[in-house]
Parts: C-alpha cells; structure tokens; sequence
C-alpha cells in the first residue's frame, strides 16, 4: 500500500464544476446537479485500494445519514484504468451495487477532475458549503487499515454537523491519508 496524504487546499477555494459519467446510471452529471441546499461532499474513491475498503461502510453510513439533510453527495475515481483495470467504469458500477450507493459515482477518465479539487489520494474528502467555498478537507477519521482504530467518520461527522447547525467549521484539520491516485503517464 502507497501511503499518500491529502494536498489540504486552501480553505475557502470554490468548488469546481464537471460534467462527468455516473456509472450507476449512465448519465452525465456536474457539480450543480450534485449540489445540496446546505452543501456538498466530493469524494474522490477507487474500487481496489485498501484504505477506501477499510472506510467504506462508514463513508455510506455517512452519505446516508447526511443526503437526507440537505448534503449532496457524489463519489468520483480518477484512477488510470489502464494501469488499474479493477477500477474500470464496469467495475466502478458493480463496486456502487455492492456497496449500496445511493449517490452518484463518476468516472474521471481524463484526470482533469482530480487534478482540479487537487485531489491525491484515495480515498479523499472535500466539504463545500452553500455557496460552494471549501469548509473541510481531509480524512474521515483517525481509523486506518491495522492500527486497530474503529471507524466513526468523526472528523467529517463534525465537520457536516457544524456546517448543518452554523457553527464555524474547525479548521485544524488533518489530511486523509491513503493509496495515490493512479496517474495516467
């Protein structure tokens, strides 16, 4: 496993648009059409890495739990299925059925998405608010693969209650740490 941190962009930069293929569905969505009243969260995931399957039950817990109040919600894999075949939009449809998506999960073929949230790792959280300013980035808690830490999603968990209940998002952050994002050459 390639242990990669967060690039933990400046706070307050603005979302960036996209018009990318759900593989659930087979439409096109963008940014807008992800959007939620309250905010957005922008998760860039892959179907193979350890640390994504590790976090993935509680990062579904999470999505299923804030969807409902307001928070938009999209999963997005950047991967170089070249290189990566497991992360084919094939797979990427079979790994959303498996795991119970409820949200969009889209297929960044051309890396332009990834490279614009500045997104390194998976899997990657970025919380927007209402107006589309960036109020979290980082992990989803201190749990990692074999140190022994359950899952909670406390960190993004705070960070989504404190932007649902007006409270100044905390801005000691930690960043997510996990495998690279597979870059085309």
């Amino acid at each position: 496993m390639s242990r990669t941190e967060s690039n933990m962009i400046s706070l307050g930069t603005n979302a960036t648009d996209f018009h990318l293929k759900d593989t659930n569905s087979n439409n096109f969505f963008t940014f807008s059409d992800c959007k939620g009243e309250k905010g957005t969260l922008v998760f860039f995931i892959c179907n193979h890495c350890p640390f994504v399957h590790h976090v993935i039950d509680e990062v579904i817990l999470v999505a299923n739990d804030y969807r409902v109040q307001g928070i938009g919600i999209v999963a997005i894999s950047s991967n170089d299925v070249e290189q990566f075949p497991q992360d084919s939009p094939e797979l990427m449809t079979e790994f959303a059925f498996v795991n119970n998506f409820e949200f969009p999960y889209l297929y960044d073929e051309n890396q332009e998405v990834a490279k614009a949230f500045g997104a390194a790792c998976t899997p990657d959280f970025f919380l927007f608010d209402s107006q589309d300013k960036l109020v979290y980035r980082g992990q989803l808690d201190d749990s990692r693969p074999g140190n022994g830490i359950p899952l909670s999603g406390s960190d993004l968990r705070g960070a989504i209650d404190s932007l649902l209940y007006n409270r100044t998002v905390n801005p000691n952050q930690k960043p997510s740490i996990g495998c690279n994002i597979k870059w085309k050459n």
